[in-house]
């Protein structure tokens, strides 16, 4: 029996790694239309639509930021902080006050675990200054890139992505403007977005 339950066990590993031996469309990515221009022609770009408050994007970083220091060096991982409604502003132009002041990448994790570990109230600018003080962010100059006049046209352009890539959840995933990913496990999604990654490299091939 108990080398029955081996190979079904076996077996059912290799069922797992054949699913995204070949990432195939329609079954673990979409395919986006129409297609969107990439900012960065000599690099594929990986976008992921994220929303600090969403359950799925907070158990998605941890692997996606793994997955960033070893991605391959022709591509290139961009947050786009989605809003689908009023109350989500705060949090989006925290994202982009702190990318301003090169503190994005060091404090994205701790927003992330202060709102869904320690459930820390960060609905306002007030309480959201407070908290990035406390983890070495000046005040002056975080509210000062936070009500700037260039964070306007950054909420701007993050709507007009969203609504240009069709997002209607988060965490989504777009692999050169093309190639979409959502709704799928951590470690799924990131399985299929090497997959998919491989599929943007040979389409470029043919270019």
């Amino acid at each position: 029996m108990r080398f029955i339950r081996q190979i079904l066990a076996a077996l059912a590993l290799l069922c797992a790694t054949h699913v995204y031996a070949e990432a195939m469309a329609g079954r673990d990515y979409k395919l986006l239309n129409p297609p969107q221009p990439t900012s960065n022609g000599s690099q594929i770009e990986v976008v992921e639509f994220f929303f600090y408050e969403c359950p799925h994007c907070y158990h998605l970083d941890g692997p996606l930021s793994q997955w960033e220091k070893k991605k391959p060096r022709d591509v290139k991982l961009q947050l786009v902080p989605v809003i689908f409604r009023e109350s989500a502003e705060p949090m989006a132009r925290t994202f982009y006050a702190l990318e301003a002041l090169g503190q994005s990448a060091r404090l994205h994790k701790e927003l992330f675990e202060a709102l869904h570990v320690r459930n820390m109230d960060l609905s306002d600018e007030a309480k959201i200054t407070d908290f990035v003080a406390k983890h070495g962010v000046d005040r002056a100059k975080f509210g000062a890139a936070y009500n700037s006049f260039s964070m306007s046209s950054k909420i701007a352009h993050s709507n007009q992505m969203v609504q240009s890539y069709g997002v209607r959840g988060t965490p989504t995933i777009v692999v050169d403007g093309k190639y979409v990913i959502s709704n799928l496990q951590p470690e799924d999604a990131i399985a299929v977005l090497d997959e998919v990654i491989k599929v943007a490299r040979k389409e470029r091939s043919r270019r």
